[in-house]
């Protein structure tokens, strides 16, 4: 890799990201039933009806992959808990034995010397809560704090970072409105409530953890950059409307207090009672930003109901997702989020990596040149003001890519899911040499 460490001012954090339902193993330890494990059951929805079960194995393995993080010289790691592991039933009594995988993982991490960078939800919502309607039902944002509560009552004394909920866009449009993650739901209200409570969620769990002392907390949100078709008004208007739902609708009601304009032409007849008084919960202080980076799209009109458009194929190199590699879109969004939303706030980029269909001994070299691009745009950004205080990359493992199964690989380790051997990539060495120069 053409980065070092040397090149970036002394106190900026290089970090490695998984979530809990990917990498832990979810029938260990008392965890409760997700609805994640209900939407892999069902004919369909995921590849080969592959689930969270066993997944990596972090469960059990957590000592060898931070050794692996160790090795590699980071600064800070970013995990997720599992609410379905610390209350099995979303809300009652909590189970001692996920607690306690926590209490140990934390205290691993810092006796490795990395920050732990918590992150309180990645999107697997206990199955009882489900069944109350998950995300669409307001009294979410008070068990999701009374969550928060509960697992940094244990950890938050020691966490470096905490933010609630990882990618809203992909818990309330992707889940509720593509139906491609759990709970596989196309349902317009449904997607309105879900986009709207995982905010209201954030708020009170900011408050909850404030209410603890802790300090250093912050939001992720997933970006990409949105590319009309062509220069036709409506393709125009088309990618405007896509960048105002993904892009601009959560860092709209966490900053502004305000949802995009033309994003609530469809949305807001279907949105939940009393949504415009929410606002100064959403819009709780943060300490920092995180942007989720990985591609841009290309958007052209179609006929139909709204949204009225849809995806095209672009014409740059794609990973094993199919996503066009495009860092430029990194740079431009680090810039247009700080000038309009963030200002002086520090910045993270909390997740940035690729999928690609490695093989032990074959070196990755996509993926090199993927990260390597990235930062650059990241460093760029930084020359011209962005405040951008550390960089994590997505992932350390191979693990379970959600409605894709397995075969989807963004780790920089390989991970043999017969064997569950844990196999260093070129990337992983590369890496390591650049954070050591």
């Amino acid at each position: 890799m053409k980065f070092s460490r040397s090149d970036f001012p002394t106190g900026f954090q290089f970090a490695a990201a998984t979530s809990s339902y990917q990498i832990e193993g979810h029938r260990f330890g008392g965890a409760g039933a997700t609805h994640w494990d209900s939407f892999a059951a069902t004919p369909g929805n995921v590849v080969r009806a592959e689930n969270g079960a066993v997944a990596c194995d972090h469960y059990h393995r957590w000592e060898e992959d931070l050794d692996l993080m160790q090795a590699l010289g980071l600064d800070a790691y970013r995990f997720s808990t599992s609410w379905a592991r610390v209350l099995p039933e979303g809300r009652g009594t909590p189970n001692a034995e996920g607690l306690d995988f926590y209490d140990r993982l934390v205290d691993g991490m810092l006796a490795r010397g990395l920050n732990p960078m918590a992150t309180l939800y990645h999107w697997e919502l206990p199955a009882p809560l489900a069944d109350l309607g998950g995300w669409r039902n307001p009294d979410i944002a008070h068990w999701f704090a009374d969550f928060a509560t509960v697992i940094m009552k244990r950890i938050g004394d020691r966490v470096y970072s905490a933010a609630p909920i990882n990618e809203p866009w992909c818990v309330g449009w992707l889940s509720h409105f593509m139906g491609l993650h759990a709970p596989g739901l196309r349902d317009i209200r449904a997607t309105a409530h879900a986009m709207h409570h995982v905010l209201t969620g954030h708020g009170r769990a900011i408050q909850a953890m404030r209410a603890l002392g802790m300090k250093n907390l912050g939001a992720v949100c997933n970006f990409e950059y949105a590319h009309p078709a062509d220069d036709s008004e409506t393709a125009v208007e088309a990618a405007a409307l896509y960048d105002g739902y993904y892009n601009r609708f959560f860092v709209g009601g966490l900053f502004r207090g305000a949802y995009p304009e033309n994003v609530m032409e469809g949305l807001a007849p279907h949105m939940p009672k009393g949504w415009e008084d929410d606002f100064p919960l959403i819009r709780e202080p943060i300490d920092w930003f995180g942007i989720n980076y990985y591609t841009c799209k290309r958007i052209a009109p179609k006929d139909g109901a709204w949204p009225a458009h849809e995806e095209i194929p672009g014409p740059l190199p794609k990973t094993q997702m199919g996503w066009e590699v495009y860092p430029e879109g990194l740079y431009r969004i680090l810039k247009w989020l700080t000038e309009e939303y963030t200002g002086d706030l520090p910045i993270w980029v909390t997740e940035s990596g690729m999928a690609n269909p490695d093989v032990p001994g074959t070196p990755d070299t996509e993926r090199i040149a993927y990260l390597d691009a990235h930062v650059a745009a990241a460093r760029r950004a930084m020359d011209e003001g962005v405040p951008l205080k550390g960089y994590t990359f997505w992932s350390l493992l191979d693990n379970y890519e959600w409605s894709l199964g397995y075969e989807k690989r963004f780790g920089l380790v390989h991970v043999d899911f017969e064997t569950l051997v844990r196999t260093p990539k070129a990337s992983y060495d590369q890496l390591k040499d650049a954070l050591a120069r």
